[in-house]
C-alpha cells in the first residue's frame, strides 16, 4: 500500500514555477498584432483550405456552416481558458505546462505527447492541402506525372496516400528553413501571408455570393439543408475543430511575447471571433456555389470556380489558397517543436530536444526532428485520414485545461504557485486607526485564508465539512467530466430510445443531469480564489463547465477508428514516460541525485554526515549548466555527467 501511495504521489507531482515566470532563454520578441496574426494565420489557412471540403462533402453537406458555429463557440470557451493560463504562465508548453502546475505530472504528459500529436498531423495534413493547391493550378500534372514516373503507393486506401507527395515535403523543409531563423522572421513572413490571404478571401467571398445558386440548399434530390442530419453537423463540428487549434498557437508563442499578461488574452480574443465569423461566412459562400457532392476536399474552392466557369478565378484563388495555408504552415511549424521544447525542458521527453541554439534562440533540433516526422506522414499519408485523427488530441487538451481552470481557482493559497493581490482583510486587521467607511469595506472583503474552503453559508454541510480545502472542488471536477461523458453518450447513441419515450433512458437522463448539477453546485459552495493579478476568465466554473460538456460531446462524435489511433498513439507515449521521463523529470532530482550518491559511495564511511542530508545538499545548490558557443541547455537541472563530476568534487 505503501509503494502505491508513494508511485501515485510521483505521477501526480506538480511543476516548481521559477521566481521568475518571465525567464526564457527563447526571445521575447513578440507584441500584441504579432500574435493576433500568427492566431489568425493558423487557424484560417487550415480551416478554409484544408477542413472545409472534407466537412461539406463527408460529413455535414451545406450544414457545415452550422458545424463552425458550434465547434467556434465551443472553441471560444477553451480559448478564454487557454487565456487565463497563457497570460499566468507564458511558457512554450501551452496545455501541457497549464496541466503540470495544476494537477500533476503524468496527466501533464499526456496532455503534452497529445498536443504533439495534434501539430504534428497539422503540419502533415496542411502540408498536403499546399500540395493539392499546387496540383490543382497545373491540372493535376504533378500528380499524373509522379504516378507515371514513380507509381502509386495504393489504389482506394483510405490511410496511404494514392501518390508519394514529393511538393509536401519541399513546403515543410522550406519552411522549417524559415522558423528556424527566429520567432521575428517567421512570423514576419506569417503576417505578410495573412494579409495577402485576407485580399484573396475578400474575393472567395464575392465571388461565391456572386454565383450562389439558393438550390444547392433546398434541392431535396441531394437532402437540402442537413443531407446527413444533425447527426451530421455535430460530427462535422467535432471535425471542425481541428481549424481551431490555431489559438493554442498563441498561448504557445507566450514565451516569446514582450507582454504576455496583456498580448494573450487580446490576441487570444480578437482572433477567435475574426476566425468564427468568417469560416461561418466563406463556408456559406462555397456551399451556395456548388452541390455539396461536388465538392473536391483536396482543392474545394478553386474547383467550385472552375465547376461554375470561371478558370480565372479558380487560378486566384488556388494562388490565395497557397498564401493560406502557408500561413497555417508557419504556425503549425512554430508551435510544433515548441511544444516539445516545453516537455524536454523539464525533463519528461529526452532532453536533447530542448537544446536552443544561441545565434537564433529556437530550439533547433526539436525543430529539425519533427519537421522531418511531419515530412514523412505528408509523403505517405491521405489528408482526409489526417483531419479526424487531429481533432481527438485537440479536444482532449482543451478539456483538460478547462477543468485545470477550476481546480486552479478552488485552491488554498498553501497549494497556490501564483503571485495574488495584497490580503486586503489581512492587513487591515492590523490597521489600529478608527473604523471608517474603507476599512469597513475591507474587513467584508473576503480573506485569501478562505480561498477553496466551504463558504460561511455551507460550513457545517456534512461530509464537506471535513475535507481539505481545494480538495472537495477536485473531486467534483473529476466527477463531473465523468457525468458529462455518460450524458453526452447517452444522448448522442440512445436518441432513439429517449425519442420513443423509453422511462429508462428519460430516467437515467434525468438522474446524470441531477449528478452533474450537484458537482457544480459543490465547486460553488466553496470560496473562490479571485486575487490573481493576471488575467482572469469571468464566470467560472460555468463557462469552463461548459466548455469539458462541449468538448466531450465532439469527442464522442469521432469515428472509434480515431480512437484506436489515440490509444496507439498514448501507448508509445507512456513507455517514454515511465520508461524515461518519470526517471529524468526535474521535479524528480532529489531523488535521483540521492539514489546516484548511494549507488557511488556504498557502504563507504559518510562521517556524521546523513546520505540524506548529503542529498538536500546537492539538491540546493546553484545548477551546473552546460554553455558553449552556440548551443545551451535551457532547463535549470543538471546533465547527467556533469552531475557525476560534482558528486566525486563533493
Amino acid at each position: 500500500m505503501e509503494t502505491v501511495s508513494r508511485f501515485w504521489g510521483v505521477i501526480n507531482r506538480k511543476k516548481t514555477l521559477s521566481s521568475d515566470v518571465m525567464d526564457t532563454p527563447l526571445s521575447r520578441c513578440l507584441n500584441t498584432f504579432d500574435m493576433t496574426l500568427l492566431g489568425i494565420g493558423h487557424m484560417i489557412g487550415a480551416g478554409i483550405y484544408v477542413i472545409t471540403g472534407t466537412v461539406v462533402k463527408t460529413m455535414a453537406g451545406p450544414a457545415a456552416m452550422l458545424s463552425y458555429a458550434i465547434a467556434g463557440v465551443a472553441a471560444i470557451l477553451a480559448s478564454l481558458c487557454y487565456a487565463e493560463f497563457g497570460a499566468r504562465i507564458p511558457k512554450a508548453g501551452s496545455a501541457y505546462s497549464y496541466t503540470y502546475v495544476t494537477i500533476g505530472e503524468f496527466w501533464a504528459f499526456v496532455i503534452g505527447w497529445n498536443v504533439v500529436l495534434e501539430h504534428l498531423i497539422g503540419v502533415a495534413s496542411v502540408a498536403r492541402a499546399w500540395s493539392g493547391s499546387v496540383n490543382a493550378i497545373f491540372n493535376d500534372a504533378i500528380k499524373n506525372g509522379t504516378i507515371e514516373h514513380i507509381g502509386r503507393l495504393s489504389h482506394d486506401s483510405p490511410w496511404l496516400s494514392e501518390y508519394p507527395d514529393f511538393v509536401a515535403v519541399l513546403v515543410i523543409v522550406i519552411i522549417s528553413a524559415f522558423i528556424i531563423t527566429g520567432a521575428k522572421i517567421s512570423t514576419g513572413v506569417n503576417n505578410v501571408f495573412t494579409i495577402l490571404n485576407a485580399i484573396v478571401m475578400v474575393f472567395i467571398i464575392v465571388g461565391g455570393f456572386y454565383l450562389a445558386d439558393l438550390d444547392n440548399w433546398k434541392n431535396d434530390y441531394s437532402g437540402g439543408f442537413f443531407p446527413m442530419g444533425f447527426q451530421g453537423v455535430f460530427g462535422g463540428a467535432a471535425a471542425c475543430f481541428y481549424a481551431y487549434i490555431g489559438f493554442e498557437g498563441i498561448a504557445i508563442a507566450g514565451e516569446e511575447a514582450r507582454d504576455p499578461e496583456r498580448s494573450i488574452p487580446r490576441a487570444t480574443l480578437t482572433a477567435m471571433v475574426a476566425v468564427t465569423i468568417i469560416y461561418v461566412v466563406i463556408t456559406s459562400a462555397l456551399t451556395l456555389m456548388v452541390p455539396y457532392y461536388a465538392v473536391i476536399p483536396a482543392a474545394a474552392y478553386p474547383a467550385a470556380f472552375a465547376l461554375r466557369g470561371l478558370e480565372w478565378m479558380k487560378y486566384v484563388v488556388a494562388f490565395g489558397s497557397l498564401f493560406g495555408i502557408t500561413t497555417s504552415l508557419v504556425g503549425g511549424l512554430f508551435s510544433l517543436p515548441r511544444s516539445v521544447y516545453a516537455m524536454a525542458s523539464d525533463g519528461v521527453f529526452f532532453k536533447f530536444f530542448a537544446r536552443v541554439y544561441s545565434r537564433t534562440q529556437t530550439p533547433v533540433y526539436a525543430i529539425a526532428v519533427f519537421s522531418c516526422l511531419a515530412a514523412i506522414m505528408a509523403f505517405l499519408l491521405e489528408i482526409e485520414a489526417l483531419v479526424e485523427f487531429m481533432s481527438i488530441g485537440t479536444l482532449m487538451a482543451y478539456t483538460i485545461v478547462a477543468a485545470s481552470v477550476i481546480i486552479m481557482r478552488y485552491l488554498p493559497v498553501t497549494k497556490c504557485q501564483f503571485k495574488l493581490k495584497p490580503d486586503v482583510s489581512a492587513a487591515n486587521a492590523d490597521d489600529t486607526e478608527s473604523v471608517s467607511e474603507k476599512s469597513d469595506i475591507l474587513k467584508k472583503s473576503k480573506s485569501h485564508d478562505d480561498f477553496g474552503r466551504l463558504k460561511q453559508t455551507f460550513k457545517k454541510f456534512p461530509i464537506l465539512k471535513s475535507v481539505e480545502p481545494g480538495n472537495a472542488a477536485i473531486l467534483a471536477v473529476v466527477l463531473m467530466l465523468v457525468f458529462m461523458t455518460s450524458f453526452s453518450s447517452l444522448l448522442l447513441f440512445g436518441i432513439e430510445h429517449i425519442q420513443a419515450g423509453a422511462w429508462w433512458s428519460i430516467i437515467l437522463l434525468l438522474i446524470l443531469a441531477v449528478c452533474i448539477v450537484a458537482c457544480f453546485l459543490i465547486i460553488v459552495a466553496h470560496e473562490q480564489n479571485d486575487a490573481f493579478l493576471t488575467f482572469q476568465l469571468p464566470f467560472v466554473p460555468l463557462v469552463p463547465a461548459v466548455s469539458m460538456f462541449c468538448n466531450v460531446t465532439l469527442m464522442l462524435k469521432l469515428s472509434y477508428l480515431t480512437w484506436i489511433r489515440l490509444l496507439i498513439w498514448l501507448a508509445v507515449g507512456l513507455v517514454i514516460y515511465f520508461g524515461y521521463g518519470i526517471r529524468h523529470s526535474l521535479e524528480n532530482k532529489p531523488m535521483a541525485a540521492y539514489n546516484h550518491l548511494v549507488s557511488y559511495v556504498g557502504d563507504a564511511d559518510m562521517g556524521s554526515r546523513s546520505l540524506t542530508n548529503f542529498a538536500e545538499d546537492v539538491h540546493l545548490q546553484q545548477p551546473i549548466v552546460k554553455e558553449n558557443s552556440e548551443f545551451g541547455h535551457p532547463s535549470q537541472g543538471m546533465e547527467d555527467h556533469e552531475m557525476d563530476t560534482d558528486y566525486q568534487r563533493r
